[in-house]
């Protein structure tokens, strides 16, 4: 499933959100919200649409709310989906093309802004990687994890927001109530849980727990909107479990690459000088039953990340991508953390590429 660029995907939410009232509705936005005089957008890390709809049960207040299905961005990552979301651009505008971009000989963690030389804040500046401003430079309070506020990434999308930070999700709630009460037209607000659990644990008891607890965070922010206001949930992505199913590439495969980037379900290869057919040949015959197998230029002519990539864009992927269309990630040896992780995304399948966009009104 490709994005919907420029229709019903994450990057044309804000858009729609800081022009609502002023014209034709977008056909994904709701009454309640274009003629509201105030927002709060609730990103939920992690909470795919297909997992949602599994679960009505668990979650009736999210069941309730007016909305449905939109797409995320490629890669379904948080990374290039956050900074889609709060920007409004498309990734081949941004940048920030996957969790683990190249940069010269560095591999970037863009979630830690650190490579296997540590800290690359002072390295690489988060302005040559992502400029853009967020919110169209409006001035926008994004409520987020208080651990999350001196990192790179939170610069790279967020960047010119005021922040501020909470250590508890029900500390959130009364954030927002205060920033509402100052009088902000758009207010932000972002939790992790749902999609460290999915992490940990995968989409068993513990993925259910935490969606009856953020069915109640939905119920306690519609409580505090004041009249004319509009709560609006969305995610980045959804989910798939993979458990073990870890795939280590061959050494004839590895032989032919020089370095690999991206995450388990989008592993980009880049291969050594000369041999990047090699690298799609091998890939194909190995992997071909379980991902699409497909070449930096094929990613480009389908339009995969949302138009041409800007000028100095292209040295950050590779030549050749394995996007897992199967239930299974494909591991960089050099980042074996990854092993551990239950649940997964990156890939294009409906479990990870749509996600929802529901609204409520003030009661």
């Amino acid at each position: 499933m490709l994005p919907d660029y420029g229709g019903g995907c994450l990057n044309s939410v804000v858009p729609g959100l800081l022009a609502r009232g002023r014209g034709a509705r977008p056909r994904w936005c709701s009454e309640a919200v274009d003629q509201a005089t105030q927002v709060v957008l609730l990103v939920v890390d992690g909470l795919g649409w297909q997992q949602l709809q599994d679960r009505p049960a668990l979650a009736p207040t999210l069941a309730g709310g007016a909305g449905g299905p939109i797409t995320s961005v490629v890669p379904t990552t948080t990374a290039t989906a956050l900074t889609s979301l709060a920007t409004g651009l498309t990734p081949a505008e941004h940048g920030v093309l996957g969790y683990r971009l190249r940069f010269g000989d560095d591999i970037l963690n863009v979630l830690r802004w650190s490579s296997e030389r540590g800290d690359m804040r002072m390295k690489l500046p988060v302005p040559t990687v992502q400029p853009t401003p967020a919110f169209r430079g409006m001035a926008v309070p994004a409520v987020s994890r208080a651990d999350f506020m001196a990192t790179g990434f939170t610069a790279a999308h967020l960047g010119g927001s005021e922040l501020v930070g909470w250590s508890v999700p029900s500390s959130m709630v009364v954030e927002v109530r205060r920033l509402l009460g100052e009088g902000h037209g758009l207010v932000y607000a972002y939790y992790d849980g749902v999609d460290k659990v999915a992490h940990q644990y995968g989409l068993g008891a513990h993925y259910e727990q935490e969606l009856r607890f953020v069915d109640t965070l939905v119920g306690d922010l519609v409580g505090v909107l004041p009249a004319g206001g509009a709560l609006v949930v969305t995610a980045d992505h959804g989910q798939v479990d993979v458990g073990d199913a870890v795939r280590l590439p061959s050494s004839k495969l590895l032989g032919a690459v020089e370095l690999l980037s991206g995450e388990g379900r989008f592993r980009w290869l880049h291969a050594r000088r000369g041999a990047a057919a090699d690298v799609e040949a091998v890939a194909r015959a190995e992997h071909g039953d379980e991902a699409w197998v497909m070449t930096f230029e094929q990613l480009l002519d389908e339009g995969w990340f949302g138009g041409p990539l800007a000028p100095g864009f292209a040295s950050r992927l590779g030549d050749v991508a394995l996007v897992a269309r199967a239930p299974v990630a494909f591991l960089d040896p050099a980042d074996t953390g990854e092993t551990r992780l239950a649940s997964r995304h990156g890939s294009l399948t409906e479990a990870e590429m749509l996600v929802p966009l529901l609204a409520w009104a003030a009661c």
